[in-house]
């Protein structure tokens, strides 16, 4: 799972064919509703279908700033933090309105839905197996008659999408969820709990989700999961297992048939799952964005035994050696856990060895945080790394990869790349575009075409940003 973030889902203008469908006529007395999303692609993903599902007549979507008559804030539950957040944004929400409904669903609904449903104001605890049935659930709501936690067991039933997404009011590219839950079961993580067995979704569900954003006008699709790897493990079409890899090829044919040309970017990887199918296709197809978002944790083998993950470090650097052979302009960001319980300095020292090694220019660092339920959160205190450490540790892995990135950046500079428009940036006449390979890239504004890939020339380095010219 990637860093905590907080998404505030704006009201905006939708693109493409879809947008007479997508803004339909709603009355000017619709009660209001405000989203909130924390954590994840794939929450994002639920929330935009959530927050679809409940434009009516009855309802209409407001930004989660402003006065509301229905709050929904979708939880994460990663970290003690991310719950931590969690309860502060409820709280924020019944402030802003306290005769306002509060619903809480996500992640740390699901987890401690005693927790949430004692924060004063809440109106309504749902857990993941019903998240994607609120605008059914609304009426009995409004009445009263629901009870205040509805959070059942993710194994017999989970809410997956059925329905297809018109756009995302805020953002530039669309994210398409193609799995649900985890079996990996890390020692660390209580995710693969909170969001059940790994589920995948019917191919023919997700082209047509992709085909749809595509001629909306979305240039880029990120595909996400919560164990992205494991797409086709739970399920086979005919005789033969339908995988990641097979999906990926189904989806690029798709560009043969829309007028808009698109890209695929994934958003999160395990290095179990970099197959030699995976690295072929990667370099061998412009239209898969060459950025990786790796699942790491640690570069230390005992500690990533300890953890449970499903490779070692060798296998780890075998595998990003044999794709970076192949596709040399790969772009490395990566989750990366300090502090794990047992973790010695000798121990830390490998993970930053493995960022020089591997050449991570972006770690999404983490340090260790106990759930409840965890086999990790049960060993020993004395086997646990103090919490100052941890931090001192996660510092210290932020500044070991700047080098990387000084290099990355200064390596680009007189290169061309294709970059896809953002926002407007805080230098006045720029606007903030991202590359393919994620580098965040500033361009001027006449030269730019909202919606549309731009080929640029990197002309130099500015601080974090790179500076660039349409080619």
């Amino acid at each position: 799972m990637s860093n905590i973030e907080i998404k505030v889902e704006h009201i905006g203008k939708p693109l493409g064919q879809d947008a007479g469908l997508a803004a339909r006529s709603v009355s000017v007395h619709a009660k209001r509703v405000g989203i909130t999303t924390l954590g994840c692609k794939v929450n994002t993903y639920e929330s935009e279908l959530i927050g679809e599902t409940l434009k009516t007549d009855d309802w209409r979507l407001v930004t989660n700033t402003e006065p509301a008559d229905l709050y929904l804030i979708n939880t994460c539950t990663v970290t003690r933090e991310a719950d931590r957040q969690a309860r502060q944004e409820v709280r924020r929400a019944v402030k802003r309105n306290p005769e306002a409904l509060v619903v809480v669903t996500g992640c740390y609904a699901q987890m401690d839905p005693q927790a949430c449903a004692d924060i004063p104001g809440v109106d309504l605890v749902l857990g993941n197996d019903r998240k994607l049935d609120i605008h059914t659930l609304l009426p009995q709501l409004e009445l009263g008659e629901l009870p205040k936690v509805m959070v059942g067991d993710l194994d017999q039933h989970v809410s997956l999408p059925n329905q297809l997404l018109a756009g995302y009011e805020a953002y530039t590219r669309a994210f398409v969820q193609i799995q649900q839950g985890c079996d990996q079961g890390c020692t660390f993580c209580i995710i693969h709990v909170a969001r059940g067995p790994s589920r995948s979704l019917a191919p023919s569900l997700i082209k047509r989700q992709v085909q749809r954003l595509v001629l909306n006008g979305y240039p880029e699709i990120v595909i996400c999961g919560v164990d992205l790897g494991s797409y086709g493990d739970d399920m086979k079409l005919g005789e033969q297992r339908f995988d990641l890899v097979d999906l990926l090829q189904e989806l690029l044919l798709l560009d043969h048939n829309v007028d808009n040309p698109f890209r695929i970017r994934l958003s999160s990887i395990d290095p179990h799952h970099i197959s030699d199918r995976l690295i072929a296709l990667w370099a061998s197809e412009p239209r898969i964005c060459p950025h990786m978002h790796l699942s790491l944790q640690s570069g230390n083998t005992l500690i990533l035994k300890r953890m449970k993950r499903r490779y070692n470090a060798d296998h780890v650097r075998e595998r990003i050696a044999k794709l970076r052979s192949e596709l040399p302009e790969l772009v490395i960001s990566a989750d990366v856990m300090v502090g794990f319980p047992t973790e010695t300095e000798a121990q830390y020292q490998d993970t930053e060895q493995m960022l020089r090694d591997i050449g991570v220019a972006f770690p999404h660092t983490f340090s260790y945080s106990e759930r409840d339920g965890t086999p990790a959160a049960r060993i020993p205190d004395d086997k646990q790394v103090p919490v100052l450490q941890r931090k001192e540790r996660n510092l210290r892995l932020r500044n070991a990869a700047e080098p990387i990135q000084r290099r990355l950046r200064d390596s680009k500079v007189g290169q061309a790349a294709w970059v896809l428009p953002e926002r407007e940036a805080k230098r006045e006449g720029f606007t903030l575009c991202r590359a393919e390979d994620y580098l965040a890239v500033l361009v001027p504004t006449d030269q730019i075409r909202q919606g549309e890939w731009l080929k640029v020339t990197y002309q130099a380095v500015d601080g974090e940003l790179m500076i660039a010219e349409h080619t």
